[in-house]
């Protein structure tokens, strides 16, 4: 009776987990809750949860089906979710072809491309592009590990937005940046200034 009830607990504390954070490993998942990882995936398989690359597959088409600024193949990693103008989330697994000058530090333009064509496609516009950038490096990304990003839309001004992106590695913060992304009329053939901050 007791081993049941500490089961269905631990089932509980996963689903819960996952809620959080649905890009959780069941490696992640074992060393969060102290058990082994044939555990976690036994309690998966019971409770029905798909392992992390099917739960992202699944996250990633529905994403896919609000985007309107950018087509899928235009944003650098993979969109898992998008409320428009409001949040996105993305996700990059960097390799040794982001590497910087054969080092195991992945070059900085990955980073802010990720993070630039997501604050693009979290806007709800058929044409938005990127007005200026205020972003700052807090640490290096190494080859291997899995960024994570989140772009919050701020306040809209006329047809400028203001969103923020935040990049991570597992609970580490690597990168904030401040986008004013401006939506333009498609085919006015208007000219933007286009300038860092």
């Amino acid at each position: 009776m007791k081993r049941s009830a500490g089961r269905r607990a631990r089932q509980s504390r996963i689903i819960s987990e996952l809620e959080t954070n649905p890009l959780l490993t069941d490696e992640e998942i074992a060393v969060n809750l102290g058990v082994s990882v044939s555990t976690v995936r036994l309690d998966r398989a019971v409770t029905g949860i798909p392992e992390v690359r099917e739960r992202m597959r699944t996250m990633a088409r529905q994403a896919g089906s609000k985007l309107r600024s950018l087509k899928r193949e235009e944003i650098i990693g993979d969109l898992l979710d998008l409320q428009p103008d409001e949040w996105a989330l993305s996700t990059l697994q960097t390799t040794s072809e982001m590497a910087f000058r054969h080092t195991a530090f992945v070059s900085d333009h990955y980073i802010y491309a990720m993070a630039s064509s997501l604050a693009v496609a979290v806007i709800e516009a058929d044409m938005v592009i990127p007005g200026s950038a205020r972003v700052r490096y807090r640490s290096p990304a190494k080859v291997g590990e899995r960024l994570i990003a989140r772009a919050k839309v701020g306040t809209k001004k006329g047809n400028k937005y203001v969103v923020s992106v935040r990049i991570r590695v597992g609970e580490q913060e690597i990168f904030i940046g401040r986008f004013i992304t401006v939506v333009e009329e498609c085919g006015n053939g208007s000219s933007l200034e286009v300038r860092g901050e």
